[in-house]
């Protein structure tokens, strides 16, 4: 499932306290998910790296209390007092860890302890991992472990990747390369696993879409290797001879319209970004004389960026044209 599925599919568990891990490939969006389930919960959340412990870590160091010995836990496990009576605990990377540690975890998910170590009632578990056949550092989980989990997993999404990338000021490049290729958001066949293109190393590409133009193909090779930055570069250069949005919202009906399908999808995601409700109804003006396909791209991107466009004229006249799109 695409993150927006996983994120109501993890706040159901987290109502009915059942334990979850998130499975998916590398650098799909896991640990921003389960931020953003804490914040919009206004819930405290600790990232508890389990692959980074030893099975005694778990249970604590020994120390002498009142003439008998009891077990210390560790400082960054949740604390009612300290912490709060409700939040999350994240076992980030579980299925890293060594099977020592995981069955140590075991306690914590089955009985909500560990040692002399109570999690607090309040207190609900999300782990995640990446799967072994992501090539990445993943143990085998037991299974006993595994039962006691609900299971969820994630797979990279284009319009989820999008929607986010609109919200957090990712280059309209970025968002407009991945539309046109969308099976570029994601690869690992033939990679050496060093860089690759993942949504996460898509959104650190953003931060180079305007470099130098000598400089930036060495640096986008860095994050998504030399084949997929090959493509940006060439898809850059395209963006880079469109007519400028200002001047396409300042004459929709005179400025010429692209015909090169990777200039299409540029320009539409260019103004689905430049889009405000004083601009509408130019910006859709102009996308009309492309193919429907982009204007409806355009649309929907805008509107799931800013929902305020939805109450202008603009907008409305194109969804009564347009009643078959859904903008979920």
């Amino acid at each position: 499932m695409n993150l927006n599925n996983a994120r109501a599919t993890v706040s159901a568990y987290l109502d009915a306290d059942q334990p979850v891990f998130l499975w998916s490939p590398p650098g799909t969006g896991k640990s921003d998910l389960v931020r953003d389930i804490a914040g919009e919960r206004s819930l405290p959340l600790i990232d508890f790296r389990a692959v980074l412990r030893d099975p005694v870590d778990m249970r604590g160091l020994p120390a002498i209390v009142d003439g008998q010995a009891r077990w210390l836990p560790p400082s960054d496990l949740p604390n009612a007092e300290r912490d709060g009576k409700e939040g999350i605990l994240f076992l980030d990377e579980l299925n890293a860890a060594p099977a020592a540690v995981q069955a140590a975890c075991f306690g914590l998910i089955l009985d909500r302890k560990v040692g002399e170590y109570r999690l607090p009632h309040g207190w609900r578990i999300i782990a995640a991992g990446n799967r072994q056949s992501d090539r990445a550092a993943a143990q085998r989980m037991p299974t006993a472990l595994a039962n006691r989990l609900a299971h969820v997993d994630i797979d990279p999404d284009v319009d989820t990747f999008t929607a986010w990338a609109n919200k957090h000021d990712i280059s309209p490049m970025v968002v407009a390369f991945i539309r046109f290729r969308p099976g570029m958001i994601h690869v690992m066949e033939g990679s050496d696993l060093r860089a690759f293109p993942t949504p996460r190393s898509w959104a650190g590409v953003s931060k180079h879409a305007n470099a130098a133009p000598n400089l930036r193909l060495g640096l986008v090779t860095g994050l998504v290797g030399e084949g997929a930055a090959a493509e940006f570069e060439g898809f850059v250069r395209v963006y880079s001879t469109l007519p400028s949005l200002d001047q396409v919202i300042a004459h929709p009906e005179t400025t010429p319209v692209p015909s090169e399908p990777a200039a299409r999808f540029a320009i539409a995601a260019g103004l689905g970004r430049k889009a405000k409700t004083e601009n509408f109804a130019a910006i859709m003006t102009y996308i009309r004389r492309l193919p429907r396909e982009f204007e409806v791209m355009m649309a929907v991107d805008a509107v799931r960026r800013d929902a305020k466009l939805a109450d202008t004229k603009a907008f409305q006249d194109w969804a009564v044209r347009n009643q078959d799109v859904t903008m979920l």
